[in-house]
């Protein structure tokens, strides 16, 4: 069974930063994209950012410049630098990992639980 954990969510103040992290562990054979949603009260989950397994990574244009995604793929990990936080960057961070458990076997979309992130003076 795979298992995504997500850690280093918290409070900042406006300015500040943060870094994320998530592992991956479990039956795992592939992992293709990994990467960052975040969703607040009403509103529907957003990505954030994203890397895939060889090429480049994607950012919403509403944090350009300011995050930083990283991976390391022997760890099976994901890191999201989060520099110059605003307080519109408050929400609940969702790993993400589209992976592979066997050979041969589908590409499925994986979840962490979630950690939050409140900026906020």
């Amino acid at each position: 069974q795979v298992q995504l954990v997500e850690s280093g969510g918290g409070l900042v103040q406006p300015g500040g930063s943060l870094r994320l992290s998530c592992a991956a562990s479990g039956s795992i054979f592939r992992i293709n994209a990994m990467g960052w949603y975040r969703q607040v009260p009403g509103k529907g989950r957003e990505l954030v950012a994203s890397i895939p397994s060889s090429s480049s990574a994607y950012y919403a244009d509403s944090v350009k410049g300011r995050f930083t995604i990283s991976r390391d793929n022997a760890q099976n990990t994901v890191a999201l630098q989060m520099n110059s936080l605003k307080p519109e960057d408050t929400a609940v961070y969702y790993c993400n990992a589209v992976l592979s458990e066997r050979v041969n076997s589908l590409y499925m979309n994986y979840w962490g639980k979630g950690t939050l992130v409140t900026v906020s003076s």
